[in-house]
């Protein structure tokens, strides 16, 4: 999937003079999916590639570090999705693939997966579809809901709340359960250009991979 997505990007970027490209730039003390580390709670570099076509189309790619404890280490993705407002809310609909490297056998975890977020005002309300999660196969939904508060000039506070399902436990479970429910509080602010926020993370996993959390972000977009 990667190689499609790169090739619609440039080519595109030939034919469209409204295009834009920007690059984004972010490192964090832990890289956290759904609330799950990512990163055995250590921190990740994370450079992110986007175009714009003017018309409501994307395509982007990105990566980070990871660490599963079995010699993976790097996450390579590409996306490419529309995006259309209407009168009283954002449409953001597109298909993500999630590639792993570093070992032989990591490759075996790339998956594919469906996105659709429902902008409203302060709200968004966004679904994850995967067919064959982390390559374990069944199919994996993940809903969320978030709320986003102004507060003072230059600061937002976005409160979140998801939940991630397995529609079949015998292919991908969830220490024994079919899903768990991960809840944020995330405070950013702009400052110079650098987009600084601090999250607090729990989710209802007992294992070290989803525990409580607080994670530091800064990113740069260029």
């Amino acid at each position: 999937m990667r190689k499609p997505l790169i090739a619609v990007c440039l080519s595109c970027a030939a034919f469209s003079v409204q295009a834009n490209w920007s690059l984004e730039l972010a490192v964090t003390n832990n890289y956290l999916f759904n609330g799950v580390s990512q990163t055995d709670k250590k921190p990740a570099f994370q450079p992110g590639l986007v175009w714009e076509a003017g018309n409501g189309f994307y395509a982007g790619l990105w990566g980070s570090n990871v660490d599963f404890g079995e010699g993976t280490k790097v996450e390579a993705d590409g996306y490419l999705g529309y995006f259309h407002q209407f009168r009283d809310f954002g449409l953001d609909v597109g298909l993500a693939q999630y590639t792993y490297h570093g070992r032989s056998h990591s490759s075996e975890l790339n998956f594919r997966e469906l996105y659709l977020t429902l902008h409203r005002h302060h709200y968004e309300l966004s679904f994850w579809y995967s067919d064959d999660y982390f390559g374990f196969g069944g199919g994996h939904l993940v809903v969320k809901l978030a709320r986003s508060f102004a507060l003072s000039p230059g600061w937002t506070l976005q409160a979140g709340l998801d939940r991630s399902h397995s529609f079949d436990k015998a292919s991908y479970d969830w220490e024994g359960k079919s899903g768990f429910f991960h809840a944020e509080l995330v405070l950013s602010t702009d400052l110079a250009g650098f987009i600084i926020s601090a999250g607090l993370h729990t989710t209802t996993l007992k294992e070290r991979w989803g525990d409580d959390a607080l994670v530091l972000t800064v990113s740069r977009t260029f």
